[in-house]
Parts: structure tokens; C-alpha cells; sequence
């Protein structure tokens, strides 16, 4: 039985070390998953959180999605919850999580639980993250415990397959690896009679909802099919952290919990047959399977290494994981292999041999007492394929150009130590010249392998006979001794020659494992530097030149690609003649996310083998690698996969760092503009303050009429322009933040009858027609700043239109709606939200002074008391601005 060494990893031990430390800084995430809605994720999440409170535990509410139910609604009300904020978002403001609030809770209470529902939400646009389960991810960072709910469907790697089953596609997923990572997953489940039931009571959705889910969605076999959906995804978790624990803990013996199989694929013609076989019995029984070759020190003839290729390629193509190992004994990796994967079935094939080498067993039987806790299933191969014996000296590589030199060095060796030895005889006892042929063995073995070194042990032998033993120059044996002697020094010399060689074609795969490990690592180094995706190509494109001796290229969209179909352009290599791929078949494999081009089945006969660029966001580009004419080892594609895998993590990490400039870009651009206008702003009040002073002076005096005109008209445009620089100022506080709400009980009445009357000169002559019901609520606002706001909104009134205004009011449910409406143009269509923006009219060409911050003024201050404003266009002509104020609750 092979000794193997049970010592940890040290490598491994302080991987470990630091994984834990990892976790224990970051807090954990607690999945309660379901096969769809309305098996009460929600409810039990509310109710696990109403347990760890009773235990003392600091719970809070973040977002809670009740949907009306009456049940869900009644559990969470005893929980306190966080604010929601508001974010703008087309003309409405979406009430969305709080992480900052959230991390200020955390920091003022650690320890504590947040509660943040359907995990995979898509967040407003404008918020931190763009989806929710990134908002828990920095919460987790931030030592967070979150606790969420999911379905099955917002799996990314499911959502077709739900897609498939139900007709209807999921847009908002999440990635695999959130749910693998999280450190519980509670199964909510509940059988679909009892769930279409609860559909019918209203307990899932409002009636109307219920009556069309129950047609389309919550179909019996849909439910059905989503269910062990859910229990199979959540099998493989479970499977997946038994097999991390059963590597951490170094077990040795199989664990049958989970059927599995591993095939064994050998060189021979029929080992497909074996793949075949352990396929169907996979699908018959529902397992995953695996399939491994064993690479010893023997060696493969060219076509036995491609059938090898071929065979491993088979097997993943029929679902299997494959793998290949380098291991003196094919047996002992076998069963490593299984033990460290918790394969219980190991499936071989059996060949009937008409001779084997005494005491030497079959693999079968190899693994029977390797592995006496293991299935080992025989399928029986065809005699048929067994190789003529002619061919067999070639397949084994005795009559290979590198044996053929081996032999020569054999004869060469063996003759030099005679000649040597002869010279020295009466110097050197005989047992010492053998010990000279036995180093020759050695030499031999390390330097050319097996056949020769079995070789130079014969010729050794013969000549050690010829030469040194009496009767000296003859085959003849005086002693009968000698004959031990002989074939002591056989028997050591072939056992020496299989050894060495076995070692140095281990030391051989070593070197090569370890050369394509540094060649990973100084390219994943230098990616690690790139700025531009250009360098990203020149990196990919030096690498697989050194590695592979082909030519490659790199496509990707351009950094600032407009929304839309992204259409793949070839990045250049500056110095570098790289590869003109099919741009028709690296889109394919683009937009399908899967490899194409030769060695694959899509676009076979293209010259390029296309993978794409997959990064954890999404994809990055295809890489396009020059084919050759051998096929793609399993070990190559590995290696280009982890390429590519590489390549596409550095591609997204410069877009990434595109995008961080850019956003530093603008908000230093922002602040240099606000600190532009607050300076301008402060700077110009007092000299317009002055002119109107001066204005007000000359109007005291006696003048003529023309000079009383002119004193008015400067006065006028003095007030317009010292308005013009409030507006900018304002802004300026406003977006720094130096704003502080005075907020006040008042009626409505009041605030319009102060705008109004600030405004008695600018509307003097207008009719205004203000229509503010008696039985208006009070209102909690800062007087002052809603005042600027219907100030901001008559001014804009009067400019554009010469009708009527009006003003009205009205309490619709919680909110309280204000409408200023003139008689003029209207808004231009289609750029309503847009009016709202900083320096931005809805005319660029009239000649009405302005520069667009009124409304964005407007919206900033109605925002920061919590409401919302929009326009439209009324259809009797006209237009009207809305502002939506919370009524809250007043006083008596």
C-alpha cells in the first residue's frame, strides 16, 4: 500500500488562519430562501428576528416588502425600522434603503441584526449601489449581520432555466457566488397545494394580482419544478460546504451522503467506453461524475496521448469534471483523487490479458485494497481493441528518436566503464566495478527513461561476466557464486532504472506545473499594473506567446460604449503582429457568453478558438487564441481559461478605475463651480445693493420724465440681476449642505399670501386666482423656503405667460398637493424632468433673462422637506408645476 503523507498543509493552515480572521471581521448573511413568493421568507425572517430580540439582540428593520399581506404586516409592526430616503427618479421620488442611516445604527450599536428583504432588488438610479445585495456586502464589510430573503429564479445561473419553465424571465438577479458565500441559507418551503390555496385567500398577492398569477406564474407544475429547483440548488451548498470541511479536517474516509462517480480514462483505444458507460449510469441515477487520467512515468505515444484528449473532452461534453494527475502509481492517485472529492464509486474498465508480470494486480484489483470502503464498478472492453504487437514498440516509445539516443548512450557508457575498469583492475576489487555499471544505470535513467536504462543494466551485466569474472573473455562462470551476483546486480540495476526514471518524469510534470504557475503569476503581476485595456492586450498576447507559441488578440467594447447592442473592436499591440480574428465569431461567443471557433462545436472551422472574457460583473471581451493543428489538451484549455479569467478581472478593474475618475471628475468639477458661484454670488450683492439704493435716490429727486424712466429701468434690472445672484447662492448652500430646515407647524394660507405679497410689484395688473380650500391640514415646513419656491415658480409664471395664474391646493391621502398653473406655452415635450436640472431651460433661444437655476432651486428645497415637484403640460393649454408635500401628522 503506498505511504502517503497526512501532514497539513502549511500553505493551506495559514490560507485557512486567514479566512477565519477574514470572516470574523466581517459580519454574516443569513439567506431565508424560498422556491417562489408566498412561502413566507419574509414572515419567517420577521419571526427569527422577534427570537434573537427576546435574546437581546439589538434588530432593526431596513426594508421590509410586506405586499399587503395582513399577517406580515402585523409581525413587523412591533419592530423598529430605519428611515427609508427618498430618490428622484423620472419625474417620482422611490422611497429606497438607507445604507448610511443603516451604518450609522451599526456604529452606534454594534452587534446588532438588520433586516433587509429581497436581496436581489434592483436600487433606484442615483443610489450608493445599484443593486441591494452590494448595499449587503458593504454592510457585511462594515460588520454588519444581514439577514434577507431570495427566491430561486433571482439566481443568475438559474434564471434561464426558471425562464424556460415558466415563460416569464427574471430581470433582477444576483450572482452565484452572493448565495454560496453566505454563512446560513434557511429553506422556507411549502408544498404547492397548500401555496395555491393561500394565492386563492389573498394571502400572496391583492385579488386582481392573485387571479392573473394563478394563470401565468403560480401554475401547479411551475410551483413544482421551482421547488426542486430550490432543493437541489440548496443540496449543492450544503454539498459544497461538506466538502470545504472535509478538506479542512483532512478526512480519509468516504462519506456516502451523496452518490458520486469518477471514471477512470486510460490510454487504451476503447476508454471511451468507460466514459460512456459512467455517463449513462450518472443520468440514470441522477449523479454528478467525474473523469480522471493518470499520467505515470510511461511513456505515451502521440496518438495514445490524443486519444487520451479526445476521451477527457467526451467526458466533458457529457457533464463531467475532468482532471489529470501526475503520480508514479495510477491506483494510489485514483483513490486520492476520490477521497479528497467524496467520490464513493470509482468506475474502470476490464480487459482479459493473456499475461501480466507476477504479483503485479489489475487496477480493479489495485483499488479494491486500496480502497476497501469504495464501489469499483468493471466494464468490460472489447478484445477488439487491443493494439497489434508490431505497432506497440512505437506506442510505448522504445523505437522513439529520444530511446534511440538513450540506447547509444547505453552502449557508449557501459563500453567507456569497461575500458576504464580494465585499466584499473589491478587497483579496483570486482564488487567495486560493478558499482560502476550500476552508476551508468542511473546516468542512464535520469537522463533517457526506462527502456535504456534497462538497457545499460543488461549490457553491464554481460560485460561485468565477459570481462572481470573467471574464466575472463568468455560468457563462462567458473563460481556458481557469480550467478547470484549477477543477478543480485540485474535486479538492482532495472529496479535503480525504474525509479530514476519514474522520478525525473515526476520532477519533469513538477517543472512544468511549476513554470506555468510563475508564467500565471508574473501575468497576473503585470495585469495588476495595466492602466488601459491596450496593456491588458500586450500582457495576454506576450504570455500565450511564451506559453503556447501561438498568436492571440483581445476584443472588447470601447470604455464609453453607448447603450445598446456593444459591438467588439480588436485592441491594438503596439510592436506586436497578433492575430486577425473572425470579428463575425468572437461576436458570437461574446454575446452567448460561450467559447466558439476551433476545438469547439459552434464555428468549428474558424482558425481562432474564441473564449469569453467573463468577469464577476459581466462580460469584458472575448480572447481569441491562433488555433493549432493538435486539439487543445485538457490542461491547455484550463490554463487558457484561467487566462482568460484573469484578463477579464483586469479589463473590469480598469473600467472601473474609468469610471472612479470620472465621477472625481465631476464632483471636483461640481464643487469648483459651487465654489465659483458662492464667491461670485457674495461679490456682487453689495455693488447691487448700492445701485439700487442709488436708483431709489434718483427716483427722490425732481427729475424729467425720460430721467425718472431710466432711474426705474436701472432699478428694475438691478432688482432682476441681485435676484439672479440669491438664486445662486442659494443653490451653492443648498448643494453644500449648509441648509438647515426650520420646519414649522403652519397653514398653507399663510406661506402663498407672503410669496404673493413679495411679489405685489411683478404681478401687479396679472389676474391671480388663488383657490386654497378652508379645510386644508397645517403643514410642518420651513415658511421661508417654500416661500423662495412659490416665489421662484409666480416669477417663472410671469415670464413666459401674460394670463392668469392660479394657485391651488388640495389633501390627496398622506400628501398635500400644490399647483401652480399659468396660460402660456407649456414645457417642451418630453423634458419635463429635465427642467429641473441645474442651468437648464426650456427655451435656449428666447430672449427671457435667466439662467435655469429657479427650478432646480425649487427641486432641492421641496426634496430636503421630503415631498417631490414635477410638470406637465395641462391640456386646456398651459402649463403646471406640482409640488407633493408629506402631510405627517399635525397637531389638534
Amino acid at each position: 500500500m503506498a505511504v502517503t503523507d497526512s501532514r497539513p498543509d502549511p500553505d493551506a493552515l495559514l490560507a485557512k488562519v486567514q479566512r477565519d480572521e477574514a470572516a470574523a471581521r466581517r459580519g454574516r448573511l443569513k439567506i431565508f430562501f424560498g422556491a417562489n413568493a408566498g412561502v413566507g421568507k419574509t414572515f419567517a425572517m420577521l419571526a427569527s428576528a422577534h427570537a434573537a430580540q427576546k435574546q437581546g439582540r439589538a434588530v432593526r428593520v431596513g426594508v421590509v416588502e410586506t405586499h399587503g399581506r395582513a399577517d406580515t404586516e402585523a409581525i413587523a409592526r412591533d419592530l423598529q425600522r430605519l428611515a427609508l430616503k427618498d430618490v428622484a427618479h423620472r419625474g417620482q421620488t422611490l422611497r429606497e434603503f438607507d445604507l448610511d442611516a443603516a451604518l450609522a445604527w451599526s456604529a452606534a450599536e454594534p452587534g446588532g441584526v438588520l433586516l433587509l428583504d429581497e436581496l436581489a432588488h434592483s436600487n433606484a438610479p442615483g443610489s450608493r449601489h445599484a443593486k441591494r445585495w452590494q448595499d449587503a456586502q458593504e454592510l457585511r464589510e462594515a460588520g454588519v449581520e444581514v439577514w434577507t430573503t431570495l427566491n430561486v429564479q433571482h439566481l443568475e445561473s438559474l434564471n434561464d432555466v426558471v425562464g424556460g419553465i415558466t415563460g416569464i424571465r427574471v430581470w433582477e438577479t444576483l450572482p452565484d457566488q452572493v448565495f454560496d458565500a453566505a454563512d446560513e441559507v434557511v429553506v422556507v418551503d411549502l408544498p404547492p397545494d397548500e401555496l395555491l390555496q393561500r394565492l386563492k385567500e389573498g394571502k400572496v398577492y391583492l385579488p386582481q394580482q392573485a387571479e392573473r398569477a394563478a394563470k401565468n406564474f403560480f401554475r401547479k407544475g411551475n410551483l413544482l419544478a421551482l421547488r426542486e429547483l430550490a432543493l437541489r440548488r440548496t443540496a449543492d451548498r450544503v454539498d459544497d460546504q461538506m466538502q470545504a470541511y472535509r478538506r479542512e479536517h483532512s478526512a480519509a474516509v468516504i462519506w456516502p451522503n451523496r452518490e458520486s462517480l469518477l471514471a477512470c480514462v486510460g490510454p487504451g483505444a476503447a476508454s471511451d467506453k468507460v466514459v460512456r458507460s459512467a455517463a449513462r449510469l450518472a443520468k440514470a441515477l441522477g449523479l454528478d461524475w467525474h473523469a480522471v487520467h493518470v499520467e505515470t512515468a510511461r511513456a505515451l505515444s502521440e496518438a495514445a496521448h490524443q486519444r487520451v484528449q479526445r476521451t477527457l473532452e467526451l467526458a466533458q461534453s457529457l457533464g463531467a469534471r475532468t482532471a489529470v494527475l501526475s503520480a508514479p502509481e495510477v491506483g494510489a492517485a485514483l483513490v486520492g483523487y476520490a477521497r479528497e472529492h467524496n467520490l464513493s464509486r470509482l468506475v474502470v474498465g476490464r480487459r482479459e490479458r493473456a499475461w501480466r508480470w507476477p504479483g503485479r494486480p489489475s487496477l480493479a484489483e489495485a483499488l479494491n485494497r486500496l480502497a476497501d470502503d469504495m464501489d469499483v464498478l468493471q466494464v468490460a472492453l472489447p478484445t477488439t481493441a487491443r493494439t497489434p504487437a508490431a505497432p506497440v514498440l512505437q506506442a510505448r516509445g522504445l523505437l522513439a528518436p529520444h530511446a534511440l539516443r538513450g540506447y547509444a548512450a547505453a552502449l557508449l557508457g557501459v563500453g567507456l566503464t569497461t575500458f576504464v575498469a580494465h585499466a584499473l583492475l589491478h587497483f579496483i576489487a570486482p564488487t567495486n566495478i560493478a558499482m560502476l555499471y550500476l552508476l551508468n544505470v542511473v546516468g542512464v535513467a535520469l537522463r533517457f527513461g526506462r527502456a535504456p536504462a534497462a538497457l545499460t543494466a543488461l549490457l553491464g551485466v554481460a560485460a561485468f561476466d565477459f570481462v572481470f569474472v573467471e574464466p575472463r573473455w568468455s560468457f563462462a562462470v567458473g563460481d556458481a557464486q557469480y550467478l547470484v551476483t549477477f543477478a543480485v546486480l540485474l535486479l538492482v540495476g532495472l529496479v535503480i532504472g525504474q525509479l530514476a526514471a519514474g522520478l525525473q518524469a515526476q520532477a519533469r510534470a513538477a517543472q512544468e506545473r511549476e513554470r506555468r504557475v510563475r508564467g500565471l503569476y508574473a501575468m497576473s503581476r503585470d495585469l495588476g499594473a495595466a492602466l488601459v485595456p491596450e496593456q491588458v492586450a500586450e500582457i495576454a498576447t506576450r504570455f500565450l506567446r511564451a506559453e503556447f507559441g501561438t498568436a492571440s488578440a483581445v476584443l472588447a467594447p470601447p470604455l464609453a460604449a453607448s447603450p445598446g447592442r456593444e459591438v467588439l473592436a480588436v485592441l491594438p499591440v503596439p510592436g506586436s503582429s497578433s492575430v486577425q480574428p473572425d470579428l463575425g465569431v468572437a461576436q458570437w461567443a461574446f454575446d452567448h457568453g460561450q467559447a466558439a471557433g476551433q476545438g469547439t462545436d459552434t464555428l468549428p472551422a474558424s482558425p481562432c478558438l474564441m473564449l469569453p472574457l467573463t468577469a464577476p460583473m459581466r462580460l469584458r471581451g472575448v480572447l481569441a487564441v491562433e488555433g493549432r493543428r493538435q486539439r487543445w489538451s485538457p490542461e491547455e484549455r484550463e490554463l487558457l481559461d484561467t487566462c482568460a479569467a484573469l484578463l477579464a478581472i483586469s479589463l473590469e478593474r480598469i473600467h472601473y478605475i474609468e469610471v472612479a475618475q470620472q465621477s472625481t471628475l465631476q464632483i471636483e468639477s461640481e464643487r469648483l463651480r459651487n465654489s465659483l458661484l458662492t464667491a461670485i454670488s457674495h461679490d456682487l450683492r453689495t455693488p447691487l445693493a448700492a445701485l439700487v439704493g442709488l436708483a431709489d435716490a434718483l427716483k427722490l429727486t425732481r427729475l424729467e420724465a425720460p430721467q425718472t424712466e431710466v432711474a426705474d429701468a436701472m432699478r428694475r434690472s438691478a432688482l432682476r440681476m441681485s435676484a439672479l445672484v440669491a438664486n445662486l447662492l442659494d443653490m451653492a448652500r443648498l448643494q453644500s449642505g449648509a441648509v438647515q430646515l426650520n420646519r414649522q407647524w403652519l397653514p398653507l394660507q399663510e406661506v402663498v399670501g407672503s410669496a404673493l405679497a413679495s411679489l405685489d410689484e411683478a404681478l401687479a395688473g396679472r389676474d391671480v386666482k388663488v383657490e386654497l380650500p378652508a379645510e386644508l391640514p397645517l403643514v410642518e415646513l420651513d415658511a421661508v423656503l417654500i416661500e423662495r419656491v412659490l416665489v421662484n415658480l409666480l416669477e417663472n409664471a410671469t415670464k413666459y405667460s401674460a394670463g392668469a395664474i392660479r394657485i391651488g391646493a388640495r389633501a390627496v391621502g398622506h400628501q398635500l398637493e400644490i399647483d401652480v398653473a399659468d396660460h402660456g406655452p407649456g414645457f417642451p415635450a418630453g423634458r419635463e424632468a429635465q427642467l429641473f436640472d441645474k442651468f437648464e431651460r426650456g427655451d435656449r433661444e428666447s430672449a427671457t433673462p435667466g439662467v435655469g437655476l429657479g427650478l432646480a432651486i425649487c427641486k432641492a428645497i421641496v426634496e430636503a422637506h421630503g415631498g417631490r415637484i414635477s410638470a406637465h403640460n395641462v391640456a386646456t393649454g398651459g402649463a403646471c408645476i406640482r409640488i407633493e408635500l408629506p402631510l405627517g401628522h399635525p397637531p389638534a
